[in-house]
């Protein structure tokens, strides 16, 4: 990792304790806890294991740190109380953004986008859309947190590609994708003008905000799964602004503003949906590498390519399959040769997918509330060092442990 990741903690302190107490002792657990209320130390979490013998150690995290009066004051009564009493060391977990602020570290860390395109690109060989690439890309490297979205003046040739794409998408969605994505979508087209062109960023980011309170981030391209994941603990979506090469307009080898405003946005205006994203979000941070990979798993079988039952019909609420046309009817189509499995994020997290070709396996919930529920039980299975819960008042993330974030 690299150095800009090092900041010092922002959040409040937090205390770990092991607490040792006899178990044969009425009371004992009473008396351990009084000292806490009494100095007015909130506890975040508590834990009991049962040792040999007669004593049960309990893990107890609270607010407050180690060295401050009333923690000093809550550990001189626990002696007296308890068989023993350790302070536990800070437990050490990948860096992750705990303020909104500090996506602005992970933004630009893009593992492609601008003028760095790849040979077998539709655009490798054109000078001008290599350079419109590279203007769009500065422009979403600059931005930081607090400032306005950068506005795009697109040309005419990338608003009829626009156009070309919306108008197809908009016939076989109206067949293809599930409800709440087609009501989303009729309100995006008379609130940001979806029909007309290419909308900004910024309209589409205040419409969802007043829905869910998910909102756009602009990014030069696609990050790492890591950090992709964070934004969504924050309710935002990493969202690029360039457009596809009009040479191949139902074609994109990465994320382009037709996947973001066409594929994703609608869906982030669903509460259900945005709460799922958020779930897999929050899981993420501070999580090992296994474990993002296996997060990362469920995002793409769900987010991306996520199928929902309306009556007894598939229909699509992902977005890599909203926003292509041949994925839609390779998915979709009476004569699909694709299979289906009830959605399951246990099987999902270890399921391999192809990236450069169209899926052969599709996961079907139930419904968008089916798919949050499972994923959110999925999520609390996981061996987590902690538990976070995003505070939208102050655009932070709150945890239940003490915790030092390296890399």
């Amino acid at each position: 990792m690299s150095s800009h990741r090092e900041s010092p903690e922002r959040a409040e302190p937090r205390t770990s304790l092991l607490i040792e107490l006899r178990g044969d002792r009425p009371g004992a657990l009473e008396a351990a806890l009084a000292p806490f209320s009494s100095h007015g130390v909130g506890l975040t979490h508590i834990e009991s294991r049962p040792r040999r013998g007669q004593t049960f150690d309990f893990y107890v995290d609270c607010e407050g740190d180690s060295a401050g009066a009333a923690m000093q004051a809550v550990l001189s009564e626990l002696r007296e109380a308890a068989v023993g009493v350790v302070v536990l060391d800070h437990r050490h977990v990948p860096w992750f953004p705990r303020h909104r602020s500090e996506l602005d570290r992970i933004a630009n860390i893009t593992l492609q986008a601008g003028a760095e395109l790849q040979a077998d690109h539709p655009g490798f060989a054109d000078p001008v859309y290599r350079d419109r690439r590279a203007a769009v890309d500065a422009m979403a490297r600059r931005h930081r947190h607090g400032d306005e979205f950068p506005a795009i003046d697109y040309t005419e040739s990338e608003h009829a590609t626009w156009r070309k794409v919306h108008g197809r998408l908009s016939e076989l969605c109206r067949q293809h994708a599930c409800q709440e994505y087609r009501r989303a979508l009729d309100d995006l087209v008379r609130h940001c003008g979806y029909s007309d062109g290419i909308p900004q960023g910024r309209d589409v980011s205040a419409f969802l905000r007043a829905r869910t309170g998910f909102r756009l981030r602009p990014v030069a391209g696609l990050l790492g799964s890591r950090d992709f994941l964070a934004g969504l603990a924050f309710r935002v979506f990493f969202s690029t602004q360039y457009m596809r090469h009009p040479s191949k307009p139902f074609y994109t080898p990465e994320p382009d503003v037709c996947h973001e405003l066409i594929g994703h946005a609608p869906m982030f205006a669903d509460a259900a949906f945005a709460d799922l994203s958020q779930e897999i979000g929050l899981a993420s941070l501070g999580a090992n590498d296994a474990e993002i990979e296996r997060l990362a798993h469920c995002y793409w079988h769900s987010v991306e390519f996520g199928l929902v039952l309306e009556g007894e019909q598939r229909k699509a609420y992902g977005a890599g399959l909203l926003s292509s046309v041949g994925e839609l009817e390779h998915a979709l189509s009476a004569e699909s040769a694709a299979s289906f499995l009830p959605w399951d994020p246990e099987r999902a997290a270890n399921q391999p997918y192809p990236v450069t070709e169209y899926q052969s396996l599709y996961f079907v919930a139930e419904s968008l509330q089916d798919a949050k529920a499972r994923m959110r039980a999925f999520c609390e299975s996981l061996p987590r060092p902690f538990y976070a819960r995003y505070n939208p008042a102050t655009e932070s993330i709150w945890v239940d442990r003490a915790i030092r974030r390296q890399g």
